[in-house]
């Protein structure tokens, strides 16, 4: 997955529709069906914890249909992007431990790995405007740095490939 930049302002409304209409969706759903099932199948002692759990799991699933459905839409271009890059820089930090041992190394693919996860970071941090740790990211991306200086490697997010954490 290649970085690239997005509209934050556009990014975190789009985002925050799609969720306000997740939640009103699972709460309209789930309550709906929950009660059509109860009034189809009562049952006598009074517990429809098994409808209510139906009908939550049943409109999570056409949810979760609808927004793959239009995942390609331009209106979701952003929050699929975002959550792209999540899952992928989830991909890294399940391989960091392994990633930073073959970069001290001199392990090209795996300083770039990791230069990726801190660029890709720095850009979901912000666009999330999670700052709090933004401050050792740069002390990261030092420590980085000074590995990359001493093998003569050129770091470069874009020549990263996630198939190379294979290796790892």
């Amino acid at each position: 997955m290649k970085l690239k930049e997005i509209d934050k302002t556009r990014y975190r409304k789009h985002l925050n529709k799609v969720i306000y209409a997740c939640v009103l969706s699972l709460t309209a759903g789930s309550l709906g069906i929950a009660q059509l099932l109860i009034a189809l199948f009562p049952d006598a002692s009074g517990t429809h914890f098994h409808w209510n759990l139906t009908g939550v799991i049943i409109t999570a699933v056409f949810i979760g249909f609808v927004l793959n459905k239009y995942r390609s839409h331009p209106f979701m271009t952003e929050v699929v992007y975002v959550w792209e890059l999540k899952q992928a820089l989830n991909q890294i930090t399940r391989k960091m431990a392994k990633l930073k041992v073959a970069a001290q190394n001199g392990d090209v693919d795996a300083m770039q790995a990791i230069h990726y996860s801190y660029t890709g970071s720095r850009q979901l941090w912000t666009l999330d405007d999670n700052t709090i740790t933004m401050e050792e990211l740069g002390l990261w991306q030092a420590e980085l740095n000074t590995l990359a200086e001493k093998y003569h490697v050129t770091l470069d997010a874009t020549s990263y490939d996630a198939k190379v954490l294979k290796r790892f």
